[in-house]
């Protein structure tokens, strides 16, 4: 059953029809489309603008449908249905017969495509907020257990100072907890309901948008019928917060990469997340961080889609706005994936803590920390710059570190400034704990 047809002659081309078609991807917004349907219905038999019967009949039919779609009694495959919208009321009537008609009273598919996609979003934030929450909670456990482990922290790709694996991982920590920060306000900002804009200027009806709002846990109607049926602002600021959780997995995917790897092996993946080669016997390949890092690619592109599709659009609705969905769809579905198989993979790491502590040996990453001990003998800081990088050129000439390197050679460059308490102050967990500042690694 069509939703419109009557100033038409003639049947919609096969191909136009296919091109036009939504319901093979709008399918899955059918939970959120009923429940729509249901809240509509019990505001028009509160205003009196359809009888006690006839509503009453409609609710109990697409609390039926509801069931049967759940309970796989009634298969979302129809090739005939031109979206979710058609799909439910041909349904509905089938089961109730001629009061179906009424269900779409003081409604268009404008508004009520607005509704369910907010519907649907809504969901889907709390959804991705959970999955996060499960990803800190991986980290969390990290944090805890690896307060002592020492490793390179690193800039431009080179050793730079020690860091322990807890205050590494306690980075992105920071970065999930933004990210959720970010979902909740996107929550509080779509969180109006736009039922009852009708095509773009309200209706004649003498409707209730409060009561429609109550119902389906909205804080308040729209404000304007035209803005309400062409927003996507809602849609574009989700897949921007699920671009920059994929940001965030993207850079950790890369060290997991980059420590996986023969020349790092500061990690051991575990099989459950890992693949082999088809020609290469020996080959372990994390897979799986690859492909989360290839996804945000994906997701990336779904965020400069939306974009474009909605940059030149006159207000108020446009058949343009239906390319949103299925992209936006495709997103959200790879960053929901993308964060609990994060969270699972970390749990199955082993980290190999004497490889890295090894590596904390190499590169001079105390060197730091040696002319902070001569800025507080009293030398100036600029010329215990140029003394430490006179001392690592030394210590690379008799392949030594600044640990083993003889006090007697400290002080040929440094002038008598330097003493037998150097090698403690340079140890590297005493240069990690010394940073106690806020934010450092040895704040308690």
């Amino acid at each position: 059953m069509k939703l419109w047809g009557g100033r038409f002659k003639n049947n919609i081309d096969e191909k136009a029809f296919n091109f036009n078609e939504s319901f093979s991807f709008d399918k899955i917004l059918y939970e959120v489309d009923i429940l729509g349907s249901i809240a509509h219905i019990k505001m028009l038999k509160k205003q009196k603008i359809i009888n006690t019967k006839s509503a009453t009949n409609i609710l109990k039919g697409l609390n039926q449908i509801l069931n049967d779609i759940k309970q796989k009694k009634l298969s979302l495959n129809d090739k005939g249905a031109e979206d979710i919208h058609s799909f439910i009321e041909t349904k509905l009537f089938s089961k109730i017969g001629t009061d179906a008609k009424k269900l779409h009273t003081a409604r268009s598919r404008n508004d009520q495509v607005a509704l369910d996609l907010k519907l649907y979003i809504r969901e889907k934030i709390n959804e991705t907020i959970e999955n996060l929450s499960l990803l800190l909670d991986s980290i969390n456990t990290i944090i805890k257990n690896h307060k002592n482990t020492i490793l390179p922290g690193f800039t431009h790709l080179q050793k730079a100072q020690p860091v322990t694996l807890s205050h590494h991982f306690g980075a992105y920590r920071e970065m999930f907890n933004r990210d959720i920060s970010r979902l909740k306000d996107t929550y509080k900002r779509l969180n109006e309901c736009p039922l009852g804009a009708c095509a773009l200027n309200g209706t004649t009806y003498n409707i209730d948008r409060n009561f429609t709002s109550y119902e389906l846990k909205f804080n308040r109607p729209t404000k304007n019928s035209m803005d309400s049926v062409s927003d996507r602002d809602f849609l574009i600021e989700y897949i921007f917060d699920l671009s920059l959780i994929m940001m965030h997995l993207s850079r950790l995917s890369e060290e997991i990469i980059i420590w996986n790897s023969d020349d790092y092996k500061y990690i051991t993946l575990s099989d459950k997340f890992s693949t082999g080669s088809s020609i290469m016997p020996q080959k372990k390949n994390p897979d799986i961080a690859e492909l989360i890092r290839g996804k945000t690619g994906v997701v990336y592109g779904s965020l400069m889609s939306v974009l474009s599709t909605m940059k030149s659009l006159p207000l108020t609705y446009n058949k343009d706005l239906q390319e949103l969905n299925q992209t936006s769809f495709s997103a959200i579905n790879n960053s929901n994936s993308s964060i609990l198989l994060m969270s699972e993979m970390l749990k199955e790491i082993t980290f190999n803590k004497e490889i890295m502590k090894k590596a904390s040996n190499k590169g001079f990453i105390n060197a730091t920390d040696v002319a902070d001990y001569l800025v507080k003998k009293g030398v100036a800081f600029r010329d215990a710059h140029r003394m430490v990088g006179e001392l690592v050129l030394l210590c690379e000439e008799k392949k030594l570190t600044l640990d083993e390197l003889d006090l007697k050679d400290y002080n040929k460059i440094c002038k008598g400034y330097v003493k037998k308490d150097i090698y403690e102050n340079i140890n590297l967990l005493t240069c990690i704990k010394n940073r106690k500042c806020i934010g450092a690694t040895g704040e308690k």
